[in-house]
């Protein structure tokens, strides 16, 4: 089984948080107006965004990898969509497209693999546990 600790913390004089994990951050924040939120980080759903698609272009990379298939890009849009209140995200779509440097690639193939080895996506589309605990203080 493998562990990772993400933490964030807010930036004092601020509303802001900033995270982190082992030496990479990220600012979180709201859109500028909005519950104190300045614009200078990514929102939740944005992150979360940028969680499935990041994940889908490493899980590309590691399957280019074990297939012997040198890649020259990755093109990857993620469209959300989120509903209700509180919102909630009910469906993602993952546009893929790229290249390889060999044009006998199976490029359909190493997508398909990707996507059958996706750790995020895979999480939350078989309902991911999310438990809370309150620290004091």
């Amino acid at each position: 089984m493998t562990v990772m600790s993400i933490r964030l913390q807010s930036i004092p004089g601020t509303e802001v948080a900033l995270g982190w994990a082992g030496a990479h951050s990220v600012v979180v924040d709201r859109p500028e107006g909005r519950a104190g939120g300045q614009g200078l980080g990514f929102n939740g759903g944005q992150l979360l965004g940028l969680a499935i698609g990041g994940c889908f272009c490493n899980d590309l990379h590691y399957v280019a990898h074990e297939m012997g298939v040198r890649l020259a890009s990755i093109s990857v849009e993620v469209i959300l969509q989120l509903e209700g209140s509180p919102l909630l995200a009910t469906a993602a779509e993952l546009r893929v497209s790229l290249r390889a440097e060999e044009a006998e690639a199976d490029l359909d193939a190493l997508v398909r693999r990707a996507e059958e080895s996706s750790t995020v996506s895979n999480s939350l589309a078989r309902g991911l546990p999310v438990r809370l605990s309150r620290l004091p203080g």
